[in-house]
């Protein structure tokens, strides 16, 4: 199915172009989210006329993005779980659990749908997060687990 992409979606393409991708990949990402339209001709007449409008609204998403990335790459932020016995938590650290702790820590709101943990964090110890704040820029926190009996 060919669409036409209204903003920089990473590994797909940028802007305005016109990409040729699986319908479902279409209708239920790119469409539903508002990154794309069905390439028909009058919706490539009218991206053309847009393309400037949507190309200042991706430097503004940027230069946020850019913003962000420097208040938070490579801040450590602590999580206080509990644990059992052999040093490991009930259940997993969510990417919900670390935009909460983002927004409450720096006043930042960031879409858990951002965050992608390197591995499943699970235990106690420090762990790498990265954000993807735009297709463009990545940002890269630590997530510190502590025990939550111990230091009460």
């Amino acid at each position: 199915m060919k669409v036409i992409l209204l903003e920089n979606v990473r590994k797909v393409g940028s802007i305005g172009e016109i990409i040729d991708v699986k319908r479902g990949f279409a209708r239920n990402f790119l469409i539903a989210q508002k990154k794309a339209l069905f390439a028909s001709k009058e919706n490539i007449k009218e991206v053309e006329k847009i393309k400037n409008d949507l190309n200042k609204k991706d430097l503004e998403k940027k230069n946020d993005a850019k913003s962000i990335n420097e208040k938070i790459n490579d801040k450590e932020y602590i999580l206080k779980k509990l644990v059992t016995e052999n040093r490991e938590l009930y259940g997993s650290v969510k990417p919900t659990e670390i935009s909460k702790i983002i927004r409450e820590n720096d006043k930042i709101e960031i879409n858990p749908s951002m965050i992608q943990p390197v591995k499943e964090i699970n235990s106690i110890g420090t762990f790498k997060v990265f954000l993807s704040l735009h297709p463009e820029i990545q940002s890269q926190i630590n997530i510190k687990i502590l025990p939550k009996e111990e230091n009460q």
